[in-house]
């Protein structure tokens, strides 16, 4: 088998991979240098909220080319250079003007002792834009047509090997029946999860999105509640509403995912209960509980007698410990107060 084909195997085969995204990315780096020729190379996540871009790996780069690297103003070159646009790879030498006007080059690269080599925007489904790849050389020469070709075929399996929503979309199906989900940046935007269907509850603004941010904020690894749907009193039932951290490897600003799934065995517990139990959750008392849904200290004192029967708690305080881990928990945020819940 010719050369450029066990190279592209090699490569579909880490792309596919289960490895962690950050192994991934170093092992195709790895097996690239036989078709691509480099002395250094950068393999990068784009972070589409921040004028930047992120290591997945990286080749015989010193530190602070890799500062430069991550740096925007690397990102400022890639874009005044067209290579963060679909296109065959290009080379310092295809530019309209001498390299050495570029900051980037004039600063840290040529110092650097790097003369040449070849830059390919990653894309992946939909035209998402989820990557970067630089390969660098100390050699003047132009790269021949043959190595631009291997890269520029290369190029779609690379962004699949890199693609976050990978990672994520494998976080996904660790919740049970979730059909819609959400990808939430740092900076609290949300975008659809590939592969998952979108749902009004999920969209900008809604106030069961921003409850599963509130839960991303505190940086737990999992957390679950319930939401109401079409109001406070839930005459459309439940809905679950997962929250997730992003794996650990992921080196990409994103808070996490938001998942919606259905709301399976609520222990018997009726919508006013699960209310009140949210209530409990909270740290409220019967008297703010009470005044929280303009009913008696007597009407709350038994839904919760019949919360503790219900989930076989002797103490109020338990029945609150329990419904959290279970997920039976039903956040008491503004938009339930005025009925806007999906």
């Amino acid at each position: 088998m010719p050369e450029n084909a066990v190279v592209d195997l090699d490569v579909a085969e880490i792309a596919a991979s289960s490895l962690a995204l950050p192994r991934r990315a170093e092992q195709m780096l790895t097996v690239l240098r036989r078709l691509v020729p480099f002395d250094g190379a950068w393999l990068a996540l784009a972070d589409p909220h921040h004028p930047r871009y992120a290591t997945a790996a990286a080749a015989d780069l010193a530190d602070s080319t890799l500062t430069f690297f991550t740096s925007p103003q690397q990102a400022r070159d890639i874009e005044a250079t067209g290579t963060d646009r679909a296109r065959p790879p290009l080379s310092p030498s295809d530019l309209p003007f001498p390299v050495e006007e570029l900051p980037g080059w004039a600063g840290c690269l040529i110092p650097a002792g790097y003369r040449e080599g070849l830059a390919v925007a990653l894309f992946g489904p939909g035209g998402r834009h989820v990557g970067f790849l630089a390969t660098l050389s100390g050699d003047s020469g132009t790269p021949p047509p043959e190595v631009r070709r291997a890269l520029a075929r290369l190029a779609p399996v690379l962004a699949r090997g890199v693609d976050p929503m990978r990672s994520l979309a494998t976080t996904a199906r660790l919740v049970r029946n979730a059909h819609a989900g959400v990808v939430v940046s740092a900076d609290g935007s949300a975008e659809p999860l590939p592969g998952m269907d979108g749902h009004p509850v999920l969209a900008a603004g809604s106030p069961a999105l921003a409850a599963a941010c509130a839960q991303l904020a505190a940086r737990p690894v999992h957390r679950s509640f319930l939401w109401p749907v079409g109001g406070r009193h839930a005459p459309g039932g439940h809905l679950r509403i997962t929250a997730l951290t992003p794996p650990a490897d992921l080196p990409v600003h994103v808070a996490g995912v938001v998942l919606v799934s259905p709301a399976d065995d609520l222990n018997g517990l009726t919508p006013r209960e699960l209310e009140v139990l949210g209530l409990l959750v909270d740290g409220r008392s019967n008297r703010e509980i009470a005044r929280a849904l303009v009913v008696t200290q007597r009407t709350v004192a038994a839904h919760i007698e019949h919360i503790m029967v219900k989930l076989v708690t002797p103490t109020r305080t338990l029945a609150a410990v329990r419904a959290e881990r279970a997920g039976l928990y039903v956040p008491c945020v503004s938009g339930l107060a005025r009925g806007e819940a999906q």
